[in-house]
C-alpha cells in the first residue's frame, strides 16, 4: 500500500478532500491514509517531519513503497518546518495562496482553522441549530414546528433519509425534516396526512431493489421487510406519490450523500433562488 499523510494546522479536513479527490483517479492502486491534524508548532512539525523521514527511509530501503505527501498548512513557520522533510509533499495551501494574493493584490492572513473553524459565529450558531432540528425531526419523531423546515425528505425505510438530512444540516445550515413512507402511506398515492400542507418542500429519495433489499438484510435479516418483493411494492408505490405530486426526486442507490445534498441544494435554489443556505456555494449539476 502507497502510504499518504494528509498534514494540517487546522482539521486537515481540506487535505483530505483535495487530497482523495486525486487519489480517487487511481483506483488500481491501495493507499494507507495517515491524517495529522492540528500541527499548531514549528516543534510539532518537525515531529512530524521525523515521522515523514521515516517512512521516507522505508521507501530508499525498499521496505515499502514512497510516500505521498498533501499538505494544507497555512501558518508559514509550520509549512516551512514540513516542507524540510525528504518525502515529497504536495503543498495544497502554498501553491495556490501567492497566485490569489497576486489576483487580488491583497496579502492573506494565513490563519490557521478559519475554513473549518468557528468563524463567522451567527453562520456557525445556525447551522447547529438546523443539526438540532434536523435530530429531533428525525424519521418522523415530531411534526412540531415542521412548519420551519426547508425541506421535508420522503422515502420508505433505508433509502437514506438521515444521513441526507444530517449533512444538509450541517454543511448548508438546511433545516431538514425527514419522513418514512410506511404501509399505511403508501396504500394510496396521497402525501402522508403530516406533510400534506408542505408539499412546496417535500422532496423524495428513491433506490433500486437490490440495494434496499440489501440494506434491510443488514438490518433485519430474512423478513418480509427486506425481501425484494416487499423492497418493489414500497418503491413502486413512492414512485407513484412523488410523480403524482410533482416532486424533485433523486435515486441514491449510486450517489453519495454529497452528491445528493448538492441535488437538493440546486433544487431548492432554483425554485426559490432569494433562498441562500448558509455556508452554500453554488454546485453544478442536479435535476429536478
Amino acid at each position: 500500500m502507497v502510504p499518504v499523510f494528509f498534514l494540517s494546522d487546522s482539521t486537515g479536513i481540506s487535505a483530505e478532500i483535495m487530497g482523495n479527490a486525486l487519489l480517487i483517479q487511481f483506483p488500481e492502486l491501495v493507499f494507507d491514509r495517515t491524517l495529522i491534524p492540528f500541527i499548531a508548532t514549528v516543534e510539532q512539525a518537525r515531529e512530524v517531519v521525523g515521522q515523514l523521514d521515516r517512512a521516507m527511509d522505508d521507501a530508499v530501503a525498499g521496505d515499502a513503497p514512497q510516500p505521498l505527501v498533501f499538505c494544507t498548512a497555512v501558518v508559514d513557520e509550520v509549512r516551512a518546518e514540513l516542507l524540510t522533510t525528504r518525502a515529497p509533499v504536495i503543498d495544497l495551501f502554498g501553491m495556490h495562496m501567492a497566485r490569489v494574493e497576486d489576483l487580488l493584490g491583497v496579502t492573506g492572513l494565513r490563519e490557521a482553522r478559519r475554513l473549518h473553524g468557528v468563524g463567522d459565529v451567527r453562520r456557525y450558531n445556525d447551522r447547529m441549530a438546523a443539526v438540532e432540528f434536523a435530530i429531533e425531526h428525525d424519521d418522523g419523531q415530531t411534526f412540531r414546528a415542521i412548519e420551519r423546515a426547508d425541506v421535508i425528505l420522503l422515502a420508505p425505510s433505508r433509502c437514506g433519509k438521515t444521513p441526507t438530512a444530517m449533512y444538509l444540516a450541517l454543511q448548508h445550515g438546511l433545516f431538514v425534516a425527514n419522513y418514512p413512507l410506511v404501509d399505511e402511506d403508501l396504500e394510496n398515492s396521497d402525501l402522508p396526512r403530516p406533510v400534506v400542507d408542505h408539499a412546496a418542500k417535500c422532496f423524495g429519495l428513491t433506490t433500486t431493489v437490490t440495494r434496499l433489499s440489501r440494506v434491510r438484510q443488514e438490518r433485519r435479516p430474512n423478513s418480509r421487510y427486506s425481501s425484494e418483493a416487499q423492497c418493489r411494492y414500497e418503491l413502486r408505490q413512492a414512485v407513484a406519490m412523488y410523480d403524482r405530486h410533482r416532486l424533485p426526486t433523486v435515486d441514491t442507490s449510486a450517489a453519495s450523500v454529497e452528491e445528493i445534498a448538492a441535488v437538493v441544494v440546486q433544487t431548492l435554489k432554483r425554485r426559490s433562488p432569494a433562498r441562500r443556505p448558509a455556508g452554500s456555494t453554488p454546485i453544478p449539476g442536479g435535476t429536478p
